[in-house]
């Protein structure tokens, strides 16, 4: 038979080859790196039967998929594990993820980080026997004889169709319900840890088994699991929710509601100051900004088809709109997203193609109803604000106006030293639209990534259903990835909201809708922010820029009016008034990561200058007073 190679070239084997027999065709050393394979897309064991025609890749540990296949074969070694130690043990599932792995498990006592010593080290002598993860396809009775034992797996195989292939994997005694892939043996996992355990219901419900979830992770190598967890280490010295508190920017209230962020003073602060700065900016690049109220009537909602798609995710009340002797009942809607407001006030005046484009802009704060298990600080939140802007031109006018939008994305994410690449999201399989307009916009959106000089990635089918989009992904000072900008083509609410403008060929013709946001969510962007730089934002954004650190109480006039003067030249100042020793305020400053510390003794007010702190570098030595007014000057907005 022949079989079709990643570069496009057939190979002859005999009928009835496997995956591993592929490799070993190719190269000795191909043979001993293979971990798996991909049979026409499809994920394979070493041992699976290739057909005639197949296409065929060979897995290594070079490959992406592979760290994914390793850390599923650990999960089996640790739950192997687990049931040697806990006679009993009832095992669930057990999948890899984006960092690791986990395995639930229900279990006679509770599983604590003091047990995962033990476990570690039992998963270590089975590694060490490197026995071979075995594929078998049992019947549906064989498969309840194996795992009599275990009520879970027995649940899990009367739910199957009747159809359905049962597939197990052996590894030694162990048996699992399990489809692959795997390793071929234990030998070739790597370096692991066990990471924490905690709750997790039977099949995410919580009317079901409350079981014990452990997690891990694992990576070929042991250097790269020693970086992953100092990454795991900063990435706690980093949480935006402990420095946030810290920090005095924003506090949560049970009161207030599950993911309704209140800002201090210093947080409002920052906030305000990434407004205006990119405010100022989109004035220069000819927006407009715009207000638009926080509810509208439900019938905006069901014209947007937030109603009819997205109402489990909105906030609706009812209003009494007469009296009480003739009540009439009106229904709102709290605002998830600010496009409505924008399209209406398009609405509000008839437009000509000369009128385009036209560039409304917004800080509009919007709620939605995120389950209180993925509320994470500022990261998700329920209310939020979003830096929207929706772009209403022609269709020959897409392609300039997104390279602008990259233009802005790039100026900010330049700004504060984010690296970052961009992801095109393409049509869906449900989708408004037609074909034209989807390759239109899908190759207006490449066109201008092209004109821009940014590489992208293809989305393949992850497009919204009214338009393709660009995701912008940020990488931070630890490596994570967070996707913040966003430009989208919408074809929906122009048509729903029957949007027209007046051609130069004096017709009516449905204008092109863009929806983008650069910061995405202002509170989010903070978080962010907050774990790149650690806490210490730069000096143009920090809440406090200098502290003024008096030596004695003599010194106080003199530090009054030093803060006088920055204040005056545009800074934000403290002056550390209390009768408290020099390292007392250094220290308290230094935790509050103010850029400047300056101090101010008996040398500095006769000579008219300051010894000036650097959070980072420590004392910088003795500057002219003029020199630190000029350097926040030039921070000022």
């Amino acid at each position: 038979m022949n079989i079709v190679l990643p570069d496009g070239s057939q190979k002859e084997l005999a009928d009835g080859a496997t995956v591993a027999d592929v490799a070993a065709s190719i190269g000795a050393g191909l043979a001993k790196a293979a971990l798996g394979g991909k049979i026409d897309g499809a994920f394979a064991d070493l041992d699976t039967p290739v057909k005639d025609g197949a296409s065929v890749e060979i897995i290594t540990a070079k490959s992406p998929e592979a760290l994914g296949i390793m850390r599923h074969s650990t999960a089996h070694v640790m739950a192997e594990a687990v049931q040697l130690l806990f006679p009993g043990a009832q095992i669930a599932f057990g999948p890899q993820t984006e960092d690791g792995f986990f395995y639930d498990f229900e279990l006679s006592r509770s599983i604590t980080p003091e047990d995962f010593e033990a476990i570690e080290a039992k998963m270590a002598e089975i590694i060490k026997r490197d026995e071979p993860f075995v594929r078998e396809v049992v019947s549906r009775d064989e498969a309840e004889a194996i795992f009599a034992d275990q009520r879970f797996k027995l649940e899990h195989i009367r739910e199957l169709p009747a159809d359905e292939e049962i597939i197990i994997r052996r590894h030694g005694d162990f048996v699992d319900l399990c489809s692959g892939p795997h390793m071929p043996s234990a030998g070739k996992i790597g370096a692991f840890r066990l990471m924490k355990v905690a709750g997790a219901y039977w099949k995410g419900d919580s009317d079901r088994e409350m079981l014990q979830r452990i997690y891990g992770t694992a990576f070929f190598k042991q250097k790269e699991l020693d970086e992953h967890l100092h990454n795991l280490e900063e990435a706690e010295k980093r949480d935006h929710r402990k420095l946030g508190r810290e920090l005095g920017i924003y506090m949560m209230d049970p009161m207030a509601g599950v993911g309704l962020p209140l800002y201090l003073p210093k947080g409002a602060r920052v906030i305000r100051t990434m407004q205006e700065w990119l405010r100022r900016d989109l004035y220069e690049r000819g927006y407009e900004e715009v207000i638009t109220p926080h509810i509208y009537n439900a019938d905006v909602w069901k014209t947007s088809g937030h109603y009819g798609f997205y109402k489990e995710n909105m906030y609706f009340f009812e209003i009494n709109e007469g009296d009480d002797e003739n009540p009439r009942m009106s229904e709102y809607g709290v605002k998830p997203m600010n496009c409505p407001g924008h399209v209406m006030l398009y609405k509000n005046e008839l437009h000509s193609y000369r009128d385009l484009p036209l560039r409304y802009f917004e800080f509009g704060t919007v709620y939605r109803h995120e389950m209180s298990g993925v509320v994470h600080g500022l990261l998700r939140a329920r209310g939020f604000t979003q830096d929207d802007a929706h772009v209403f031109c022609t269709r020959d006018q897409v392609v300039d106006e997104v390279v602008a939008i990259l233009d802005l994305v790039d100026h900010i994410m330049t700004t504060f030293g984010f690296e970052y690449s961009a992801e095109i999201s393409t049509r869906p399989e449900k989708s408004i639209g037609t074909d034209d307009m989807w390759e239109h916009a899908t190759n207006s959106l490449k066109e201008a990534c092209a004109r821009h000089g940014l590489d992208y990635e293809i989305n393949e089918g992850d497009g919204a259903f009214y338009g393709p989009k660009i995701d912008i992904k940020v990488k931070d000072a630890i490596g994570r990835t967070w996707q913040c900008s966003t430009v989208q083509v919408d074809f929906n609410m122009p048509e729903r909201f029957e949007l027209t403008y007046r051609t130069e060929d004096n017709t009516e013709e449905r204008p092109w809708m863009l929806h983008r946001a650069i910061f995405g969510s202002i509170e989010r962007f903070l978080g962010i922010l907050i774990e790149h730089y650690a806490g210490a934002l730069p000096l143009w954004l920090a809440p406090v820029q200098v502290a003024v650190l008096p030596l004695a109480d003599r010194h106080n006039d003199a530090a009054a009016a030093l803060a006088a003067r920055l204040k005056a030249a545009g800074g934000r100042v403290e002056v550390y008034g209390q009768n408290e020793p020099m390292r007392v305020k250094i220290a308290k400053a230094q935790s509050q990561k103010i850029p400047y510390m300056v101090v101010l003794g008996d040398k500095e007010v006769e000579n008219g200058t300051v010894s000036v702190r650097d959070r980072h570098e420590g004392d910088l030595g003795a500057w002219p007073a003029e020199q630190l007014v000029e350097k926040i000057r030039e921070a000022a907005l």
